[in-house]
């Protein structure tokens, strides 16, 4: 060789990670652990909060379908603490009130007509 020339030798080119290596570090990664974690976490939250309306929910369209009202909406939560939700329909035209099961073991509805119940008032003699 002629001292101008330099000898080159020929190296493999490196070669990244495969894609095996790279899925097994993106799952190793705690950044990725700990956001999976905090989703989970605020997806329970919100099944947690919303459980009671969506019950009465369907307790209320269930009720709804065997009565032949038209379902308006329940409220969000149990306010009194017993495991009933308010919920109101449509039937003949008149709004109804409902109290509607808040426990996936009592799905259903009763009428909740509270004072405006005929003959639950008193009566002065």
């Amino acid at each position: 060789m002629t001292e101008n020339q330099t000898e080159t030798t020929q190296q493999p080119a490196p070669q990244g990670m495969g894609i095996r290596e790279r899925v097994f570090k993106l799952l190793g990664s705690w950044k990725l652990r700990f956001g999976a974690v905090g989703v989970l976490i605020i997806i329970v939250g919100v099944i947690a909060f919303f459980w009671a309306h969506m019950v009465a929910g369907l307790g209320m369209r269930v009720w709804s379908n065997s009565s032949g009202a038209t379902p308006i909406e329940c409220m969000m939560r149990d306010t009194n603490g017993d495991e009933y939700v308010s919920c109101s329909a449509i039937l003949n035209g008149q709004v109804v009130p409902l109290e509607c099961g808040a426990s996936i073991f009592n799905i259903g509805c009763r009428i909740n007509y509270g004072a405006a119940a005929p003959g639950i008032r008193n009566r002065d003699l």
